[in-house]
């Protein structure tokens, strides 16, 4: 049995200036002591260079700027390649993760991006302009991010596979 490793996609993390960040999530959380309430900060953030590459982190921390900052080291991390074949996806997908599910589909130039939410920062940062997109499942926003991130990194261009099976690519488009 083959093992597909997914972590062969990942990215090293590039310099600073060219990479863009977007929180999707800021969530304030509780924890109850003898002395009162002691309040801290999950940030969920996604950060691409709008040319392909995208990634999502999670920062924890009592302070609001120290847990995004923690969330954009954690994102610039996990960054992923994503096929962009002129300002669209090369071919449908779908993505899971836990119970959130997606689905992406390449769309006519001009289309712009139809997405709801967490899904549309993911697109945008990864620089897919003209893509349709729906939300299935789980509405919660880790869950939508990782589920979108999982549909991109599963999208394959033509040299791709071309390269996979071993043809070229006149064989390719022929049979």
């Amino acid at each position: 049995m083959r093992k597909d490793n997914r972590n062969s996609k990942k990215v090293k993390a590039a310099d600073a200036s060219e990479i863009k960040e977007k929180l999707v999530n800021l969530n304030r959380v509780a924890k109850v002591t003898k002395g009162g309430r002691t309040f801290s900060f999950a940030a969920l953030v996604v950060v691409g260079d709008g040319k392909g590459r995208v990634g999502q982190g999670l920062g924890k921390a009592r302070d609001v700027q120290e847990c995004i900052a923690k969330a954009v080291d954690d994102a610039k991390k996990n960054m992923v390649n994503v096929p962009i074949l002129n300002g669209t996806i090369p071919h449908e997908q779908l993505g899971k993760y836990g119970a959130g599910k997606v689905f992406i589909k390449p769309a006519a130039d001009g289309t712009g991006v139809i997405a709801g939410g967490a899904m549309r920062a993911v697109l945008e940062m990864a620089g897919v302009q003209n893509v349709l997109a729906k939300s299935q499942g789980s509405s919660n926003p880790h869950n939508v991010v990782k589920a979108t991130i999982d549909a991109l990194s599963k999208l394959r261009d033509a040299r791709t596979i071309a390269r996979q099976r071993g043809i070229s690519m006149q064989k390719l488009f022929q049979g």
